[in-house]
């Protein structure tokens, strides 16, 4: 049977609206990844922290529109854990929100990119180990915007010991991420397992030297430009051993560096912004 003209110009149409709602979702997700590096490369906390809720609410509306693209997903995932991290810490209630919506947006694109392991959560930890063994370097974007937001949850509900049996499957994960590539986000994955490891004293069975070799390979991957690092391997392990003149001599190493690097800028910032506090504390700390 010969295609009808009204036929042709109904296929020519959908080919055109598939085209065109693609165009859309990618100039999305472009408008949402340079939104994230414009606030990332700021330097200024104050004025970031009155701008960003505004930011918030536009690129959930984003999401809403174009709920399936990863991308978008992982960059509202990364918006909405940096804000609660960085910005409410003192609001408990504020922060679970927030974790919690940036866990569900990284959840939601490793569903999607990764449908045969959307089950991590619910597997055994054995099971947990296998399926996370066959995620490959292609993902490793959403391997990590997963574990990181999942992270952020758990420090957010640390009270609720359902939560922190986590753990292990957020450890596993950073862990398969460092294996694929190491590097990735400027040493931000060896941050990442350095806090985890941080979490015991050598009293109650921690390990905290193996803490301290991801704090320093974090530093040495940024080449000593990741200043969070630095921050919190002076906060999280110096203090855990009680080691003043390594927690002194971080902090004023980050105060005396410069706080530009890129996408690293705002987080620099509040390095700074937190290493003042720590210092002016560590006479009565130690």
């Amino acid at each position: 049977m010969k295609p009808t003209l009204r036929s042709i110009t109904v296929l020519i149409l959908s080919l055109a609206m598939t085209a065109c709602g693609q165009l859309i979702s990618n100039a999305k997700q472009q408008f949402a990844d340079d939104l994230s590096a414009t606030l990332l490369e700021q330097n200024d906390p104050t004025m970031v922290k009155q701008a960003i809720p505004a930011y918030l609410v536009m690129i959930s509306s984003m999401v809403r529109g174009d709920p399936d693209n990863p991308a978008l997903l992982i960059s509202a995932s990364r918006l909405y854990g940096a804000y609660a991290s960085a910005f409410v810490e003192d609001d408990k209630e504020s922060r679970l929100k927030l974790a919690t919506t940036s866990y569900e947006y990284a959840s939601h694109a490793f569903c999607l990119r990764l449908p045969d392991a959307c089950d991590l959560r619910s597997l055994t930890f054995e099971r947990f180990q296998e399926r996370l063994s066959t995620i490959g370097l292609a993902d490793v974007d959403v391997l990590f915007a997963l574990g990181s937001a999942w992270a952020g949850w758990l420090q957010a509900n640390s009270a609720d010991w359902n939560a922190v049996a986590d753990l292990p499957k957020i450890q596993g994960i950073i862990e398969r991420v460092i294996e694929l590539d190491s590097g990735i986000d400027n040493g931000d994955a060896h941050l990442y397992l350095a806090v985890i490891r941080s979490l015991l004293p050598p009293a109650m069975g921690g390990k905290p030297e193996m803490a301290q070799s991801e704090f320093e390979e974090a530093i040495r991957i940024s080449n000593g430009t990741n200043l969070m690092a630095k921050v919190l391997y002076a906060e999280k392990y110096a203090r855990l051993v009680f080691d003043q003149d390594l927690h002194d001599r971080l902090l004023v190493e980050v105060l005396a560096a410069s706080e530009h690097k890129d996408a690293h800028t705002l987080i620099n910032a509040i390095a700074k912004q937190k290493a003042r506090r720590l210092l002016a504390e560590s006479p009565e700390y130690f």
